[in-house]
């Protein structure tokens, strides 16, 4: 896991003062590798890498040269099966002078051009100046687990493992570009292609970028193409996931340097504990921190875990100071994420910092095996219902949705208003509405806007149902979960867990991400993954042959942060100073009155306002760290 960043001028030569900034980009992303730096530098190029050294620590430096030097490489990542390809690059005449996957990756380019990334398998950001052909390729991993920032900027073309790296550059502008705020608001995350900054782009997962003749060429490589065609019994099923879920872990664990897991009181990191134990016997370390509060702490389930296979386990109960880690979980994040469980993410990296280098986490097992209840049975329900309702009764039945009282005081059977709504939408739209902590007419409200029911009103509508829509599969859950696999994942929990992990220079490894377990998991019928009202059905019953058994008696609690308590008591006048006042930045951007509106309506118990509020604090205090208390006449529109 490292750091990496760059120039290229798209004709001629680069400018000096660029050329000389580029140290600077470097050391802006130097938590991403703490183990060393390094740099390439010719007429047209400049790279540059900060290392974290995890595997061939004494002889992966990079930027890294092929043979005869005609090709640099950076690269932040880890490629699993790098031994498995090197046999077929020798035999192709390439020669190694490392035992680093990183001189696999540029061996691989040599012989295959941009076909290479077919063969890796891991998680990956890496560019590749190429002077024979007087070009970049650079390429992103299939699910997004590693970060690619790239922008031009007066015909120079820049790129970075982060955003902070690329402002470093004498070019840079920093203009914002708040037309997908609504987006942020509504669901907590910009989404990619999109930055919060004008012209900067993230590459897309799964998708290859060539900088050639002046021109920027960007290609997909990879996507889940196969949908519920494995018809084999639930019986049949469970050893294939169970050893699909090995060959995961146990490739995930080569490394130089201490090496560990992050462990919940969930099943998902626990059978990758389970896994590891039995590759690392009494080697095994996992980590878990948990609030005070019962309702966002796991510390009894992981305990149970860690007891049972024996790890070396370091349980932290962590009572945060909000002023002391909101500025560094902001910064870190670098551009807004209003997902607060960045919070305990950035704390447990740091507790997991002291005793390994590598983590392994569970991350992914909820959007490929059906895990969000809360959403995907509902996405069952109304798939249901819609074959019995007459497509007459839709208008009515939206009509009733809208009116239909909403308070939390309601029994939960009687909470249909979004059910009712929802039927009244195709099922592409109605996913955004689900997907949308903060409605549409809600969001524009807070905008200052005029109210519109309508979701497709949104800017990032088509961003979200998209996926879901070209979705192949006839089963609206599957469809959710390959939707929430090409936008929720790769924009809000992986961004969090790699910017909080590299804030503390860990690298995180996500076994349920192998793209193998993925299109496993998407060849299986929704049937066989969601039970009723339970989701998660086969790894479920894998986890009762592998976990203790009173980790199922444990009520379960998620990996949270208790931030409605936080801003209705402790952190409350914070807020009102930070947020509501008439200089903060965000008064720029949103309609105060209705902000202190839904602030009041918190702070009596109406009803929890938290996520509005908590990503207004998280803007703010991103607009303040970014210097950016600008007027909307400065801002893109």
């Amino acid at each position: 896991m490292c750091g990496i960043s760059g120039v290229f001028a798209l004709h001629g030569r680069l400018d000096e003062a660029v050329r000389a900034a580029v140290p600077a980009m470097n050391a802006a992303i130097a938590h991403r590798g703490p183990d060393g730096d390094g740099f390439f530098d010719a007429g047209d190029v400049s790279l540059a890498h900060r290392r974290l050294a995890i595997i061939d620590r004494s002889g992966g430096h990079q930027p890294m040269a092929n043979e005869d030097g005609t090709c640099q490489i950076v690269f932040n990542g880890e490629i699993y099966n790098y031994r498995e390809l090197r046999p077929e690059l020798e035999s192709k005449g390439h020669r190694f002078r490392t035992v680093s996957d990183t001189e696999t990756i540029l061996h691989a380019y040599e012989e295959y051009g941009p076909a290479c990334v077919d063969k890796l398998e891991g998680m990956f950001a890496f560019v590749i100046y190429d002077g024979r052909r007087r070009e970049l390729f650079a390429a992103r991993d299939r699910l997004g687990k590693k970060p690619f920032f790239y922008t031009v900027i007066d015909g120079t073309f820049h790129f970075a493992s982060e955003l902070p790296a690329l402002t470093r550059s004498p070019l840079w502008k920093g203009d914002l570009d708040l037309t997908a705020l609504e987006g942020y608001l509504s669901l907590g995350y910009f989404i990619a292609p999109a930055t919060i900054y004008r012209d900067v782009y993230k590459l897309l997962p799964g998708h290859w970028l060539r900088v050639a003749n002046g021109r920027i060429e960007t290609r997909e490589y990879w996507d889940v193409r196969e949908f519920d065609t494995d018809a084999r019994s639930t019986e049949e099923l469970l050893p294939a996931i169970d050893a699909a879920l090995r060959k995961a872990v146990h490739e995930r664990l080569e490394s130089e340097v201490p090496l560990g897991a992050f462990l919940s009181g969930g099943i998902d990191s626990g059978l990758v504990v389970s896994y590891m134990a039995e590759a690392l016997d009494d080697r095994l370390v996992t980590t878990s921190v948990g609030f005070g509060e019962r309702g966002h702490n796991e510390l009894e389930a992981a305990e149970l875990t860690a007891r049972h296979f024996g790890s070396r386990h370091h349980a932290e109960e962590i009572d945060p100071r909000l002023e002391e880690v909101l500025g560094p979980v902001t910064a870190g994040l670098a551009e807004p994420l209003a997902d607060a469980s960045a919070i305990p993410t950035w704390y447990v990296s740091r507790a997991a910092r002291r005793h390994v280098t590598v983590a392994l986490s569970g991350d992914g097992g909820d959007e490929s095996f059906a895990g969000y209840d809360f959403r995907y049975v509902p996405h069952a329900i109304e798939a249901s219902a819609r074959r019995f309702m007459p497509p007459v009764m839709a208008p009515a039945a939206g009509w009733l949705g809208a009116r239909w009282p909403r308070s939390q005081r309601l029994p939960r059977p009687l909470r249909v208003s979004t059910l009712l709504e929802n039927l009244s939408r195709d099922p592409a739209t109605a996913y955004y509405s689900d997907l949308a902590f903060l409605k549409p007419p809600d969001t524009r409200a807070l905008l200052g806007l005029a109210p519109d029911r309508d979701p497709s009103s949104s800017p990032v509508f088509a961003a979200v149902t998209d996926p879901y829509r070209r979705c192949p599969s006839a089963d609206a859950v599957q469809r959710s979960e390959y939707a929430d696999l090409k936008v929720y994942l790769p924009n809000d929990p992986l961004v969090k867990v790699d910017r909080m992990s590299m804030a503390h220079s860990l690298e995180v490894r996500c076994p349920l991400l192998d793209r193998r377990v993925v299109e496993l998991a998407f060849r299986i019928p929704v049937r066989r993954k969601q039970s009723g009202r339970t989701g998660k059905t086969l790894l479920r019953r894998l986890a009762q042959t592998r976990l203790p058994e009173g980790l199922w008696r444990l009520p379960k609690r998620g990996f949270t942060a208790p931030t409605a308590s936080w801003l209705s008591g402790a952190y409350a006048n914070q807020f009102r100073d930070e947020v509501l006042q008439s200089h903060a930045a965000v008064a720029d951007f949103l309609d105060r009155r209705d902000l202190a509106r839904r602030f009041e309506t918190h702070q009596r118990g109406d009803a929890d306002q938290s996520y509005v509020l908590w990503a207004a604090w998280v803007l703010e205090r991103w607009l303040q760290a970014a210097g950016r208390h600008e007027t909307e006449a400065s801002v893109g529109s």
